[in-house]
């Protein structure tokens, strides 16, 4: 079991899905937060601890500046994808057809 600063024990699972979330476009960091209690910077210690170096690199080149990785600069409300047809899929006129 692994510990941060915050003293938040995290599981080898909990680690991976942090990593997962991070490298993840449209996860902010306030959902990994939210999740796992980990601050922005107790994010970028555990992919810099985790990731090989130029991993680590990549993601950080990738991250920094993006909007999407923070929920308040984002522009997307909802990054959910939702079918234009969806509506019509849930009164099953498709699948009937």
């Amino acid at each position: 079991m692994k510990s941060l600063t915050t003293n938040t024990p995290l599981t080898e699972a909990d680690v991976d899905r942090v990593v997962e979330m991070a490298w993840e476009d449209r996860t902010p960091f306030d959902a990994i937060e939210a999740q796992f209690g980990l601050a922005e910077q107790e994010v970028i210690d555990l992919m810099r601890r985790e990731l090989k170096q130029s991993s680590w690199r990549r993601w950080r080149a990738r991250v920094q500046g993006r909007s999407t990785k923070h929920a308040t600069l984002s522009a997307v409300k909802n990054a959910r994808f939702k079918s234009a047809q969806q509506r019509v899929i849930s009164l099953n006129k498709i699948s009937k057809r």
